[in-house]
């Protein structure tokens, strides 16, 4: 399977993941919320910052989509880096509460890392086919 077709498949999960997710926390933030690592439910009317979580979530995976579908393959590359940062911020934020390690380790810095890597191949992909086109 060549490298682009990786891409592709891993750029595709990520938006699908993503957009699911967030649509999740749109939906059902109080069973979704859980599941996020934190130790408790926001006090009060917590759940209007729970689906502004799922519509960052979801305006994420529409960038990421869009850039996909698109074919602007090297700024797909530079967005999935960006964005693995609210992932890594997610961990941060999990852990800085005390919440679940297993959860901030396990799912959110999992997920930015495995971003940042797809992100990186993506990268390699367009710098190869830059360098082959300046090479003819």
């Amino acid at each position: 399977m060549s490298l682009k077709k990786i891409n592709t498949v891993l750029a595709a999960v990520f938006i699908l993941f993503i957009l699911w997710f967030g649509s999740e926390y749109i939906l059902t933030p109080e069973t979704t919320a859980p599941s996020f690592g934190l130790p408790s439910w926001p006090s009060g009317d917590g759940g209007g910052f729970l689906i502004t979580k799922g519509i960052r979530d979801v305006v994420m995976a529409l960038v990421l989509g869009i850039l996909l579908v698109t074919g602007h393959r090297r700024a797909l590359g530079w967005a999935l880096l960006v964005e693995a940062l609210a992932a890594y911020g997610d961990m941060t934020t999990v852990l800085a509460h005390h919440g679940s390690v297993a959860t901030a380790l396990g799912v959110h810095c999992l997920t930015a890392t495995l971003m940042v890597v797809n992100g990186l191949l993506l990268m390699r992909e367009t710098r190869e086919v830059t360098a082959a086109l300046d090479a003819a």
